[in-house]
């Protein structure tokens, strides 16, 4: 059940977070000044109800395989699953949170660059995460098969 946690929780915040780092963060230089702020709420409010579970039960899954590693996992694979989650949240509260509460009083050209710049961190992060997942997903299904299950 931690494994297809994982997958799911991952595999939507790497569609997620390239559909904000394509579409949602470049769609703000296109708002006009007098409805930026109201705009920015909305996408805050909105993106925060769908993230913020997903971020977690990846972290809670990811932590859990401390204590219950797949067969196919090596405890370095573990590390750098976790490692990964890490530099996303950090990245996300020390960077991306930070330029957001910036936006809040209304839009700001340089400060738009650097959510943007800043965000392929996370975006890197994430699709490096979804591969992880996914080979584990794989040698899972794949030591499954070879067993006849």
């Amino acid at each position: 059940m931690t494994l297809l946690i994982q997958v799911a929780a991952t595999w939507a915040m790497t569609g997620i977070i390239w559909f904000v780092q394509l579409v949602q963060y470049p769609s703000f230089a296109q708002v006009d000044a007098g409805s930026f702020a109201a705009f920015h709420a909305h996408h805050s409010k909105s993106i925060s109800i769908i993230v913020a579970p997903l971020m977690i039960a990846e972290a809670v899954s990811a932590v859990a395989f401390l204590w219950a590693p797949l067969r196919v996992q090596t405890p370095a694979q573990i590390w750098i699953g976790i490692g990964l989650i890490a530099f996303i949240w950090a990245s996300t509260f020390l960077l991306q949170v930070p330029a957001h509460r910036r936006l809040d009083a209304g839009f700001d050209d340089g400060t738009w660059r650097m959510l943007v710049r800043s965000n392929w961190l996370r975006t890197i992060a994430w699709s490096a995460r979804a591969g992880l997942v996914t080979y584990w997903l794989h040698q899972t299904l794949d030591a499954g098969a070879s067993l006849g299950v």
